[in-house]
């Protein structure tokens, strides 16, 4: 028997200031079984630091169809591709074609998630942007996630303060491009 999703429940305080943007919100989401802590919460935060109207959690990991977070607008339009990782060359050209708009969360080394890009047909490149965090910043966050989480994240001047299960964290959030 094949093992299944794990729901993670999240109430989240949103606070960002950079964008005028503050919500309460809660969501849930299925952690496929290959998802790692770290690719989980990032996912959360680029959902919170991307807030907008019409965004969701898209497919799993194991999804091919769709990113880890979305933005679609009344019409059911995809406006904001969001991709959470390292994802392919071949997946952001696709994406840049169908979205107005296309990021990438990553939770690992930013010039080891771009370096495979280099030279790799993207459609609309200079116009992707990557996000990442400080070093080791991922990794001392992911161990508090619990299956119920209380998340509070403001971010003032590209910083990101978060306070998860009633730990406080500070990370910058840093802007690459990949054009």
């Amino acid at each position: 028997m094949a093992i299944g999703s794990t729901i993670h429940t999240f109430d989240v305080q949103l606070a960002d200031t950079d964008r005028g943007v503050y919500e309460d919100y809660s969501l849930r989401a299925a952690r496929h079984p290959s998802e790692t802590d770290a690719y989980l919460l990032t996912r959360l935060l680029a959902l919170g630091l991307e807030y907008a109207e019409g965004i969701a959690f898209g497919g799993s990991v194991s999804d091919t169809e769709e990113p880890a977070v979305v933005v679609r607008d009344l019409t059911g339009r995809i406006t904001a591709w969001i991709e959470v990782g390292a994802p392919d060359a071949e997946r952001l050209h696709h994406a840049t074609r169908l979205a107005d708009r296309v990021v990438v969360y990553t939770h690992r080394d930013p010039v080891k998630v771009m370096a495979p890009w280099a030279d790799k047909r993207i459609h609309r490149a200079d116009d992707v942007r990557v996000y990442s965090f400080d070093p080791g910043f991922i990794e001392s966050a992911a161990p508090l996630l619990e299956r119920r989480n209380a998340v509070t994240m403001t971010v003032t001047e590209q910083t990101l303060y978060l306070t998860l299960n009633g730990t406080s964290l500070t990370t910058a959030v840093h802007e690459h491009s990949i054009g």
